[in-house]
Formats: C-alpha cells, structure tokens, sequence
C-alpha cells in the first residue's frame, strides 16, 4: 500500500538534489512501481504534472543511455519557478486558504468552493496570474492537502451535564445495592417491513444475493413500518423490545416499559418497591412531555412502584446503555437480512444473543397510538411528582396514587 504522505515527504528531501530530468524519471519510476493509478498518485504527492510523470515512463521503457545520463541538467537550470519570479504569490495563496478568513464574509472566496480553479481564477484577477495545476504544486509546497469534514465536536460541556452523569452513576448503584430494578429505554431506529435492503453481509452461495426493492418506495399496501422500543436491564443484561405499528408516542413508551414489568421486571424483582428509569432528554420520553409524566403515573398506580426517572443531557444519547449494549446487537443479527414481516422482526430481535448472555424477548404491539393527545391542566396536576434537588428539569419521582393492580 503506497502513502501519499510517505511519496510526498520522499520528494520533499530528494528534489533539492535532483535534476528536473531526474525528478520526472524518479517520479515516473514510482508510478510505474505503483501500477494503476500511480500517476495520478504521483501527481498529487510532488505536483508534477501528468504529462510530465507520463513524458518519464515513455524514456524509462525506451531507456536511458549514459551520455544522456551525464547531460541531465542540474537542479535550479532552466526557467524559474513561478514563485521564484513572484515572491507574494506563495503569501497571498496562503491568505486565501488560511482557515481565519472563514469568519470574514468579506474574503474573495468565503461563498464558493476553494478548488484550485477558483483559487487560480482569483489569483489571476489580483495580477498573479497562475494554472490551477500550478496552484495544487503550491498547496502541497504549503503542506496542504485535500481533507474531509470529520465529527469531532461535542458542543460546550456544562457544568450541569457533567453532575447530570455523575449523578446517574451514583443513583444507578445505590438501586443496585438495594436490589430495586434499574432500566434503560429508547426507540431503536424504525425499520420498513417488506422486501427492502438492509444494510451488511452475510455469506451465502456466490451469486445468488438476496434481491431486494430498487427503490424503498411505498407498494401496493402502503408501506408499513417496524417501530421497535426497547428496555434493557441494566443489572441482569436481558432486555425487551416491543415492536410497534403505529406511532411512536409517550403511550407506547409507557406500555412497552408496562409490558416489560409484567412479563420480565415482576419476575425478576418480586420485592420490588422503585424503579429507575435512565432516557435521553427527547423524543416520546422527553423529559418535557406532558404525556410521558401522565403515562408514567398510570403506570406507578397500577405496579405500585416509585417511579425515578434520570434524562441524560441533550445530546448525549450515545452514552444510554441500551445504545451499545442491547441496539447495536440487534443490529448485528438482522444485517443483510429483508425484514419481509411483523414475525420476521420479532423473531431476529429475540434470537439476539452475545458472549456476554445477553438474552431478549420482542412482541409485536397491535395497538394505535393517536399523535398530538393533549394533556389537560387537571391531569398535569394530578401528577404526584417530586423533582430532585440536583438538575431538576432532568431528575423526578412519581409515587404511586393507590395500591397495584398488576
């Protein structure tokens, strides 16, 4: 595997010693080591020119006598540099690409694209005038290279979000140690249920592919959509995922988490008196839904449990434990697999296994979930909730109204 860098850096210590002939023939030699694409490789690394590369694979296959040899002329022979005859073209490329001018909607080029045609072009208006092959050499003789966007960037880290977690930490241990279940839930990503492609590989017999839609266009019968909700025990590793056809809605968050108790949680915590819930800030369980908090109280009368609820901080989602602990395992099992069906779904998220013992059950949710329920001032409070001390807009309790009926 041939680095770009490693060609670059190469003939950044060889062409102060190198003759011109010698460059393009040692040029023309890498390229040709290479194989395909090495001229354009080659191009980009030392910004000669693909004729130039190309003009030195022609000599070296036809050869190169030695009288030839001692007549190659010497490095710095021949017509100066562009840069050498303008010495403020190389400062003013600089200024134009420099990443400060971003905050100068003022600069030549702050609206469109910096390629090195626009580069030229506006170096030519300012009585520079240059090629945009010229101006790729002088990048790269400026240590500049062609780069991507990268995801890096977090957001300001409060204060608030940094107690939040340390928080979270601190409740989910003291529930462990008094043996009161601990969950965490989300809405896993919806999926379209028929013959459409799903992403990954698996291995089958050499070209017989799974064939799957063109297009992930509405069919006959509509298109129907799997909305899988999970809850995931922190302590036990076993989870549960409820796959919804309707909407994904406060309602339907609060009845997976209501089926999870009744068919699981119950079991597993027979002396059960609290919950703690841990959930992303938005979404059906927004730590600002008005429905999510009734549902939650229905929920708290019915299991008679003291319902904790802890939202992680708003843009932290990727740190819930049901992200990478549970999500990305169903993911894994259903690669490459068209969810042709309701059953199809359900069946690959319950089949859904790990080293770690990981085990889950999923069931399909009938049920309709109308979007935009309001919630009336009564309701609201009726609620018996009691915000904690530390970030109360993301720490609350709800006790339950009367004794449990499941």
């Amino acid at each position: 595997m041939h680095s770009e860098h490693a060609i670059r850096e190469k003939y950044r210590h060889l062409k102060t010693v190198l003759g011109e002939r010698q460059q393009r023939l040692w040029a023309a030699s890498e390229a040709v080591a290479i194989g395909h694409g090495g001229v354009s490789l080659l191009h980009r690394a030392t910004g000669l020119s693909r004729q130039t590369i190309q003009a030195g694979i022609d000599e070296l296959q036809k050869g190169v006598s030695q009288e030839d040899a001692e007549r190659m002329r010497r490095s710095g022979g021949g017509r100066k540099s562009t840069e050498t005859e303008n010495p403020k073209l190389l400062r003013r490329l600089r200024e134009l690409v420099e990443d400060h001018t971003k905050g100068d909607p003022m600069q030549p080029l702050f609206w469109t694209s910096k390629s090195t045609a626009n580069l030229a072009e506006e170096l030519t208006k300012e009585g520079h005038p240059v090629s945009d092959r010229t101006v790729a050499r002088l990048l790269h003789k400026l240590n500049y290279s062609l780069q991507a966007n990268r995801k890096d960037l977090e957001g300001k880290h409060s204060e608030a979000r940094n107690s939040q977690f340390e928080y979270i930490n601190a409740q989910v241990k003291a529930f462990q140690q008094r043996n009161q279940p601990v969950i965490s839930i989300d809405t896993k990503k919806k999926e379209l249920v028929g013959e459409f492609k799903n992403s990954g590989q698996e291995w089958r017999p050499v070209g017989t592919p799974h064939k799957v839609q063109v297009h992930d266009f509405a069919n006959e019968k509509g298109r129907e959509k799997a909305i899988p909700y999970g809850v995931y025990d922190v302590t036990w590793n076993v989870g549960w995922v409820s796959v919804g056809m309707d909407h994904d809605t406060a309602e339907f968050a609060v009845e997976s988490i209501r089926k999870w108790w009744m068919k699981m949680g119950s079991a597993a915590y027979q002396n059960a008196r609290q919950l703690l819930i841990t959930a992303d800030s938005g979404g059906s369980n927004s730590s600002r839904g008005r429905l999510w908090k009734t549902e939650l109280q229905k929920l708290a009368d019915e299991s008679g449990l003291e319902i904790t609820v802890s939202h992680l901080p708003p843009g932290t989602s990727k740190w819930n434990k049901i992200e990478h602990r549970l999500f990305c395992h169903i993911t894994k099992n259903w690669r490459a697999r068209p969810l042709t069906s309701y059953e199809v779904v359900v069946n690959l998220i319950a089949h859904t296994k790990t080293k770690e013992g990981l085990k889950v059950r999923s069931e399909i949710d009938e049920k309709t979930y109308p979007l935009a329920k309001k919630v009336s001032k009564t309701e609201l409070e009726a609620i018996l909730i009691r915000r904690h001390s530390i970030n109360e807009k993301w720490n609350y309790t709800i006790s339950p109204r009367k004794s449990a009926t499941i």
